[in-house]
């Protein structure tokens, strides 16, 4: 069959569970190119510029979550996929705030797999509907997909750049965490909705004083034109 979706690396130790992803994602009509380690794993993703990584944490040579800071301060925001048989909240933290777009813990469906891989990848592609939005000292470019504080550029992860996004489209209007994960992850149903705190956090720290968006206690988020 042609891979015709893009290139998915997947970064898996454990050979039946990369096999499994492997082949769920090749039916889809995605390449697939396997790493079983952190350290050839980091110069896949220098060499071949996949369209997603599906990454373990628990790697050898180096884990996940070095592999995804390396690739991030190197300006590399490939969409990441974190997959963990960690569980802990810290753990989900700590990945989501090293540029990580999305996670999911063992033992998983195979299939929702392969659905949060297209979810990733829809919204990295999305151009939103106006090209460029501007809110204040905000200046968001969704066909180039960048961002510019005070004329100044400012990098996002994809999450985070759909995330403000979908926030600048609708000002004045406040979302519940559940109503963003639905609308901006592309599924309902998060068992953890505190991850849309740690989004928002890193938000607030990338834009500064110039950050528009707002939390109303007990109900949500929104962005409005006078920052907070």
């Amino acid at each position: 069959m042609p891979q015709s979706k893009g290139l998915v690396l997947v970064v898996e130790d454990e050979r039946n569970i990369a096999d499994l992803q492997r082949r769920y994602l090749s039916r889809e009509g995605f390449g697939v190119h396997v790493e079983t380690d952190g350290v050839a794993a980091l110069a896949a993703a220098r060499r071949l510029r996949p369209a997603a990584i599906v990454l373990d944490i628990a790697l050898p040579g180096m884990d996940g979550m070095e592999l995804c800071r390396r690739l991030r301060a190197e300006g590399d925001w490939t969409p990441v996929l974190f997959v963990t048989a960690r569980d802990e909240v810290t753990d989900r933290i700590l990945g989501l705030e090293l540029g990580g777009d999305d996670y999911l813990t063992k033992p998983f469906s195979p299939q929702e797999l392969v659905a949060r891989v297209k979810s990733l990848l829809r919204r990295a592609a999305d151009p939103g509907r106006d090209p460029v939005r501007r809110l204040g000292r905000l200046a968001l470019d969704t066909g180039r997909r960048t961002l510019r504080v005070d004329e100044r550029p400012v990098e996002l992860t994809t999450t985070e750049f759909n995330l403000l996004a979908f926030l600048m489209h609708h000002p004045e209007q406040v979302f519940t965490r559940e109503q963003l994960l639905a609308q901006v992850w592309g599924y309902a149903g998060y068992r953890d909705t505190r991850v849309m705190d740690v989004y928002v956090s890193q938000l607030r720290a990338k834009l500064g004083d110039a950050s528009p968006i707002r939390t109303v206690r007990g109900v949500g988020y929104g962005v409005t034109d006078t920052a907070r």
